[in-house]
């Protein structure tokens, strides 16, 4: 069979010190983007399981799939979830969810918890689009701008590049700053004319780090100019899949002169819409016992 570069981990978890069972309230988000679908499912407020697996053709599926693999080996049924809230770009697909939350509110939301109350700007880079979030201390969204939908400089373009350059995906990043000297970005911002553009580059002798450099940095500079138009403020975090990719997100703080606040080591930033969405459904469990 041939090798799929693109593949990313998928991978389940559940804490090893909780016992769901003592928990007066159990809540659940789902997050089903674009790449991939993840659930995080809270005992009281504090993250108790979790999955992240690729999304499939249908979204529901792709929510029941996940939220099953969370609850594995954990004795957990959904008849134990008190409240389910969707996100996400397949959120109105969710059918066992009760509420379906945009993935902006629910990636500040996530950034606060995992980072804690002094973020304030949180750039999520995920499958199809990238969006730039400001906060204030409780994790409640003031302003945001998203980039057009374009799989360019997004997770789904990285996946493209992993396997037109037979490169691990996971590998790009540290690859591309493999270089001593930074190539010209590469000029394409539609992902089918990068991947032409690309081609071209390796046909005229460039190394796969070469293109992978070039395509990182031209990432890395789209993303930029969308935080540049919404203002950066202090703390910064970077949730989604491309927070990863250390190829973008090193660029990226070279041309922001500013580091992202790193990744505690107990969470994904991958989760973080999940989670916020967790966290929601707590809040409209109490809402509904008042």
């Amino acid at each position: 069979m041939a090798k799929e570069f693109w593949r990313w981990k998928e991978y389940n978890w559940k804490s090893p010190d909780k016992d769901w069972k003592q928990a007066k309230i159990i809540t659940a988000g789902v997050d089903v983007g674009s790449v991939s679908s993840k659930t995080a499912i809270m005992a009281d407020g504090e993250l108790y399981a979790y999955s992240l697996m690729r999304t499939g053709s249908d979204s529901p599926q792709s929510a029941r799939k996940t939220i099953d693999w969370a609850m594995d080996g954990t004795g957990l049924t959904l008849d134990n979830i008190h409240y389910v809230v969707g996100t996400g770009y397949g959120r109105v697909n969710i059918p066992f969810s009760k509420k379906a939350i945009t993935e902006i509110a629910c990636h500040a939301r996530g950034a606060n918890y995992i980072w804690g109350q002094s973020v304030k700007t949180v750039l999520d880079m995920g499958g199809q689009d990238c969006k730039a979030i400001k906060c204030d201390d409780k994790g409640k969204v003031t302003a945001f701008l998203m980039n057009d939908k374009c799989a360019a400089g997004t997770g789904r373009g990285m996946e493209v590049f992993a396997d037109l350059l037979s490169v691990p995906i996971e590998e790009m990043g540290n690859l591309s700053l493999s270089l001593d000297k930074e190539p010209e970005p590469v000029s394409s911002t539609c992902v089918v004319f990068a991947k032409s553009e690309a081609l071209g580059l390796l046909r005229q002798g460039w190394s796969k780090e070469k293109v992978l450099a070039a395509y990182c940095s031209a990432m890395a500079h789209r993303v930029f100019t969308l935080l540049e138009k919404i203002g950066v403020e202090k703390d910064f975090v970077i949730t989604g899949g491309i927070s990863k990719n250390t190829g973008v997100v090193k660029r990226l703080e070279t041309e922001l002169k500013l580091t992202a606040l790193p990744k505690p080591p107990q969470y994904d930033p991958q989760l973080a819409g999940a989670i916020g969405a967790a966290l929601f459904a707590k809040a409209l469990v109490e809402k509904e016992k008042r």
